[in-house]
């Protein structure tokens, strides 16, 4: 899943991006209210961090504009201010959970994942993705093919995630690098490649039918016959 971070704070920034990551979150960073919303334009986040305290213009402004722009996801605002006026203003403003700092990467984490399950029922959908016979529990981390349980890495989780909500349709490296990396990640590396071949170890080499296939010159696909 992809979360936009609005913070101009670089220290508090990089401890978001790098514990967000850490538990298989694609990140993007934007340091004002203005480039949040451009952002917001110009691709699809899961989930957005706001803080109030941005340089032009408040995170309350920033909700708002959002919201009128018709972004429907989940908001959470971070900040200082601390009185019930301010939560309220808050949630007012379109934020879904209001977090006072200073707060533990701990406590940040939950509150992400109970919004992100929230707005999945919400929506409708399910913490369960399936295709052909795999199975994945986006709640409690954990894989199956044909019954047996695979353990895959934080980056390999979130890549076969992808794949999933995308079946059939030829990903491009560029594609795969903004919604599993991030928006700045070197997409002329060849670590993609390395990873879409430490996932097909594990859930195609054990397993009579391959999933995992190579697009020549776009990507790679997933789908059941080649």
């Amino acid at each position: 899943m992809r979360i936009l971070v609005v913070e101009d704070q670089p220290k508090m920034s990089n401890f978001l991006k790098h514990g967000l990551q850490e538990v298989g979150y694609a990140v993007d960073i934007a340091e004002t209210g203005s480039a949040a919303e451009s952002y917001l334009a110009q691709g699809e986040y899961d989930l957005v961090i706001l803080d109030v305290m941005l340089p032009d213009q408040s995170g309350f402004d920033t909700a708002r504009h959002i919201r009128r722009d018709a972004y429907h996801g989940p908001i959470l605002m971070v900040t200082a201010l601390s009185t019930t006026k301010d939560k309220v203003h808050g949630l007012d403003a379109g934020a879904d959970d209001y977090l006072t700092k200073p707060y533990s990467i701990e406590e940040l984490l939950a509150r992400v994942r109970a919004l992100l399950r929230r707005h999945s029922h919400q929506q409708g959908s399910s913490s369960i993705l399936k295709y052909s016979d795999i199975e994945m529990d986006l709640v409690h981390r954990k894989v199956k093919r044909e019954n047996q349980e695979i353990s895959l890495t934080t980056k390999e989780f979130a890549l076969l995630e992808y794949f999933i909500r995308n079946p059939e349709r030829p990903l491009g490296r560029v594609s795969i690098a903004e919604h599993v990396w991030d928006l700045h990640f070197d997409s002329e590396s060849n670590v993609i490649d390395v990873y879409v071949n430490l996932l097909r170890k594990k859930i195609d080499a054990p397993f009579k039918t391959k999933l995992i296939h190579t697009v020549v010159g776009v990507g790679y696909v997933l789908r059941q016959n080649t």
